[in-house]
């Protein structure tokens, strides 16, 4: 076998052990190491938030996660830090995200520290720390089927699209990123992607869209482009109530 040929045989040797066992041992080490060293911080965040917008201090949100051994997307409860109260209108109808979002809120999503109970999510097997970012199940189900292979392997704290725009970047870009990333895991990509991401947030770059207080939905990225119909929209928004109503009843059972 020529060198060059052996050595292409070693580096997938090499990635494959990475991704199959190393990736997942690194995960739970560095997670529980980070969980222990910032639990002061957690503590001080959550009663700030609890103080600011009552409790619970926590924001939690069933997103889809890893495919399983029959090929269908995991549902998963990601936990986060709240920043938006909940205000509501005379209707008892939610106010739009930019009038529940308060300046606390604000500001620990510009340093991405509402991210850090996501840390407990890697320790459990839920996400890693690299990889797509668990996107909602209102925006799984307006993906192609190509798309949704970004779903084979566990949704990250951070990925690829992530250090190359965030929400300020188109969402077929974003969803090609994750693809481009799921093709090709290596341990200096993940080492790359972690470092770049933390000149990211200590520049506080990327993180809404322009103008937004939070990025915009697939679905309705979709409708207002023109690229589905209004009937496809409507279709598509109950397969994922249908999806999240039957999570709903198993976890009741």
């Amino acid at each position: 076998m020529p060198a060059d040929r052996e050595n292409a045989a070693n580096t997938h040797m090499l990635n494959r052990l990475y991704v199959l066992f190393i990736k997942r041992a690194l995960d739970m080490v560095f997670a529980a190491a980070a969980l222990v060293v910032l639990s002061p911080l957690l503590a001080v965040i959550a009663v700030l938030v609890w103080l600011q917008m009552k409790p619970p201090a926590l924001f939690q949100q069933v997103r889809p996660g890893r495919k399983n051994a029959a090929g269908q997307e995991t549902l998963f409860t990601l936990y986060k830090f709240r920043t938006m109260t909940n205000r509501r209108d005379a209707h008892g109808t939610l106010l739009p995200d930019a009038h529940r979002l308060t300046g606390f809120g604000k500001l620990l999503r510009t340093l991405s520290l509402d991210e850090l109970p996501e840390l407990w999510n890697i320790l459990i097997g839920d996400m890693s720390f690299v990889g797509p970012r668990p996107q909602l199940v209102r925006d799984m189900v307006f993906m192609t089927g190509e798309q949704r292979q970004r779903h084979s392997v566990r949704p990250g704290l951070t990925g690829l699209a992530q250090i190359n725009g965030r929400n300020n970047i188109l969402w077929e870009d974003k969803l090609a990123y994750d693809l481009q990333y799921i093709r090709r895991i290596t341990f200096l990509g993940d080492m790359k992607i972690i470092l770049i991401t933390i000149l990211r947030v200590f520049k506080a770059e990327n993180i809404n869209d322009t103008g937004m207080a939070t990025a915009q939905d697939l679905g309705d990225y979709l409708l207002e482009s023109g690229k589905i119909t209004q009937a496809e929209y409507r279709l598509r928004q109950q397969e994922a109530l249908s999806i999240l109503e039957g999570r709903s009843a198993c976890s009741k059972h």
